[in-house]
């Protein structure tokens, strides 16, 4: 398992040039917040992260891969 604050700073780097937040709960599970900057439009919220699955840095890209993917089809969903 990784140090949660080093996975914690691989993914706030991952999501360039919107913001991210990485915390941790008391219960050990990450909360991740994207933010659009200059809106202020939260892109993507996400609680309850367990972090015993990462145990590479190709476990969390990959995982960082997953959020963009959900975020890129949420904003599909409400294009019209």
């Amino acid at each position: 398992m990784f140090p949660v604050l080093e996975l914690c700073q691989i993914v706030e780097s991952g999501f360039h040039p919107l913001s991210c937040t990485c915390t941790v709960s008391p219960d050990g599970s990450l909360m991740i917040k994207i933010v659009e900057p200059e809106s202020g439009r939260v892109e993507l919220l996400i609680t309850g992260v367990s972090t015993a699955e990462f145990t590479s840095v190709r476990d969390i890209s990959n995982f960082i891969g997953e959020l963009r993917t959900e975020m890129k089809a949420g904003r599909r969903a409400f294009a019209g």
